[in-house]
């Protein structure tokens, strides 16, 4: 099985419509959904109700499009090769194919070195596709060579970090702390050892022991 029963009822549903039940409360946005229910999105009270154990991940918007963060959606789902951005500080990609301007240019134009194989979007970076979507079109015509279903290959190769793989922010803050501490190692070897004289208070005296 290349892909999880889940998947495509995620990239199908409609986010951020008001829920129905919770018309008349602030944070009534459809913008979860439920891996193992597999129906429609829901709001913060609908999960706290009806979902409260359940696998959930949370849908965000940006420029009107929905996107989930890479933290999230990499504990269930293999994203390799599929574009991401980091957009106010959290790295993210897209559930879907986005629109693209009329007379755009998608078939390598000058300056565009990475495209989408599906729709032709140019990429930031050397990967094959531009959303979910696009990965789950390739999966579909003939395999793609790719997979959403983590393997224990990426199993293996996951960071030991509570068992877990490290998230890109979390992988950037652990090599930081790391060279901090190389620093604090660096910086202890080179110092000299200090003294005991060296303790002394300057400025008081000695006096010369009398002669006989």
């Amino acid at each position: 099985m290349l892909v999880p029963p889940w998947l495509e009822s995620l990239l199908s549903a409609a986010f951020f419509t008001i829920c129905p039940r919770h018309r008349d409360s602030p944070r009534n946005e459809c913008n979860m959904y439920c891996l193992d229910c597999m129906n429609d999105a829901f709001c913060f009270y609908c999960r706290s109700s009806r979902h409260k154990d359940h696998p959930v991940i949370q849908i965000r918007r940006s420029s009107y499009h929905d996107v989930v963060r890479v933290t999230e959606i990499q504990k269930v789902l293999d994203i390799s090769e599929v574009q991401t951005y980091v957009i106010n500080s959290a790295r993210v990609l897209f559930l879907n194919e986005r629109p693209q301007p009329k007379g755009s240019c998608t078939t390598g134009g000058k300056g565009v070195s990475h495209l989408c194989e599906v729709c032709g979007r140019s990429l930031l970076d050397p990967f094959r596709f531009c959303s979910l979507g696009c990965k789950l079109v390739a999966i579909k015509r003939n395999g793609g060579g790719t997979s959403f279903m983590i393997n224990s290959k990426n199993n293996n190769e996951e960071e030991i970090s509570g068992g877990r793989r490290l998230g890109p922010e979390e992988e950037e803050e652990e090599q930081l702390r790391e060279g901090i501490r190389q620093e604090e190692i660096m910086y202890s070897s080179n110092t000299p050892p200090t003294s005991s004289n060296s303790r002394r208070r300057k400025g008081i005296p000695h006096r010369a022991p009398f002669g006989t």
